[in-house]
């Protein structure tokens, strides 16, 4: 897994390759969810909620896209989304340096509870805890993290 990837801003015509981005990563990461039932609502609110409101930056590898993470201007980190094949790799943080490098005042994430992998990763990346919550989408537990 060489680094030989790039960081831009997303694209209008990033959108398929993202939404699949997303829908391959947490089948992978959830799989007794189907995500494909959730590609349609989550396509609309891509359009409607995070492009017109976040900053997206995505990661790319030979012309694919490997990652990309959406961060508002109140600093909140709504998504953050590597390909499984890229797990563990610099890309993912890269993406949180990015997104801390344009929220230098801090950033505010929700992690679902039992995702003990990426509470891992963001407390190695200077995250704390700041309390927890319910996910209003989803019903899952939630942990508040926090950095800056």
């Amino acid at each position: 897994m060489a680094a030989d990837f790039t960081l831009r801003p997303y694209r209008a015509e990033d959108e398929d390759g993202a939404i699949e981005l997303w829908r391959a990563t947490w089948q992978q990461a959830y799989s007794s969810i189907d995500f494909n039932a959730r590609v349609a609502w989550w396509r609309e609110r891509w359009r409607n909620e995070l492009v017109p409101n976040a900053a997206i930056i995505v990661a790319e590898q030979s012309d694919a896209l490997v990652g990309f993470v959406t961060i508002d201007g109140a600093g909140y980190l709504d998504q953050l989304v590597v390909g499984p094949d890229h797990w563990g790799s610099p890309v993912a943080t890269a993406l949180v340096d990015e997104a801390k490098r344009l929220s230098p005042g801090g950033v505010t994430l929700l992690v679902n509870k039992d995702n003990a992998r990426a509470i891992r990763f963001y407390e190695r990346n200077g995250f704390v805890h700041a309390g927890e919550d319910v996910n209003p989408t989803s019903g899952r537990p939630v942990l508040k993290m926090r950095w800056g």
